[in-house]
């Protein structure tokens, strides 16, 4: 199969760093070397600076505050040392691009405010022997202008930066919703196989049973009740055998899927894992020794941790932690799930077993409890206890 062609502009965004080899290479050339002759008189001098900078605006996006302190450093000497202005100066103005649009803040106004102070520098050592002073204020309003377009056009590719960054976060997080909810989905069909199969097997061998001790007792006086006995007994086994096949097709759909075990409390650390490499930062914290916990109060407890960060990742917002506490205390096994988000967590159930009703009957079904609400201060917290020998 043919592959399907690279387009310019794919190539180009996966390769920035090459993207800006090229634009410095560019302005050097235009600068540089063909400005050389009749603006600097070919010194030695000049040359330098404008290797100093054009050659930065290679690194003007992996490394935009080192790179622009370079280009002022060049700015610096220039003024100190060259009397006349260089052509290579517009490095200045790209400079001050890449840092409203790649630089943290700080260094974005920090551009700003030394560009418009570099473009005043500039008008008083080049353009000062002028003996109109509007003509000079003109150039210095061109340039200050120059400064901030380029300022502002920066801010607007950090805004779209940003725009992307937060489509490409949603996109990852609506899929490991998705992924997540499959499993909780194909998690509580398996419960309703394994119920129903539970009813069947258990009522059919009770039915099986009773016959079988009525026929043994029956035989000898009444062999036609034995008869009877037997022929109840084919007709439960085979209906049970039918249901049986029934539930078992469905679980062998899907290519012959292997399903592992039901996750359990040990099984909590890898969840976090895998939480925290979809970029949520959350913490675990466990405390206490481990005691022997039923099946099903394992089952709850993995269970109520997974849904409780499904929905910090839902709801908490970006740039949001969470912890995740399991305390072995003497009775009980306590649990807190808890975000410093915008607390907006779901408080009703979706009907398909998530949510705090959910949790709620999860831990109820085991003799234990579970609270959830907004914490004070800011996120959602969900505290559980599930006591180590579950009500009968």
């Amino acid at each position: 199969m043919d592959r399907p062609p690279v387009r310019l502009t794919d190539w180009l965004r996966g390769h920035p760093f090459a993207v800006d080899i090229a634009l410095a290479a560019a302005v050097f050339f235009f600068t540089v070397l063909i400005t050389a002759e009749s603006y600097w008189a070919g010194t030695r001098q000049s040359f330098l600076v404008g290797v100093l900078l054009t050659a930065p605006l290679a690194w003007r996006r992996r490394a935009p505050v080192p790179a622009a302190a370079v280009v002022v450093a060049a700015g610096l000497l220039e003024v100190a040392f060259l009397p006349a202005f260089l052509a290579a100066n517009v490095s200045a103005l790209l400079m001050v691009y890449a840092l409203a649009a790649y630089a943290p803040r700080w260094a974005s106004r920090a551009g700003l405010a030394v560009g418009l102070f570099g473009a005043a520098l500039a008008v008083l050592r080049y353009f000062s022997d002028y003996s109109d002073v509007f003509v000079m204020a003109a150039n210095a309003g061109a340039i200050g202008v120059a400064v901030v377009a380029a300022w502002a056009l920066g801010n607007l590719r950090r805004a779209r930066l940003q725009q992307l960054t937060a489509l490409e976060e949603r996109a990852q997080l609506l899929e490991l919703e998705r992924d997540q909810e499959m499993r909780l989905a194909a998690s509580t069909e398996r419960a309703r196989i394994a119920r129903e199969l539970h009813d069947v097997v258990a009522h059919s061998l009770s039915v099986v049973i009773a016959q079988a001790d009525g026929g043994r007792y029956a035989g000898k006086a009444d062999p036609e009740a034995a008869t009877g006995a037997l022929e109840a007994i084919a007709a439960t086994g085979r209906q049970a055998l039918t249901d049986m096949r029934s539930l078992l097709g469905v679980l062998r759909e899907g290519g012959g899927e292997e399903y592992a075990p039901q996750p359990d409390v040990a099984a909590i650390p890898a969840l976090v894992e895998d939480v925290r490499a979809s970029g949520l930062d959350v913490d675990l914290i466990i405390e206490g020794e481990p005691r022997p916990l039923p099946a099903g109060p394992q089952l709850a407890a993995y269970r109520i941790v997974q849904e409780s960060l499904t929905n910090v990742l839902k709801h908490a917002g970006p740039a949001s932690r969470a912890w995740v506490r399991l305390q072995w205390r003497p009775d009980a096994l306590e649990l807190s799930v808890l975000d410093d988000g915008r607390g907006a967590a779901a408080v009703e159930s979706d009907g398909q077993g998530q949510g705090v009703r959910g949790m709620q009957e999860r831990a109820s079904l085991h003799g234990g409890r579970l609270e959830a609400g907004p914490r004070h201060g800011g996120g959602f917290g969900v505290h559980a206890a599930l006591p180590y020998g579950s009500r009968r």
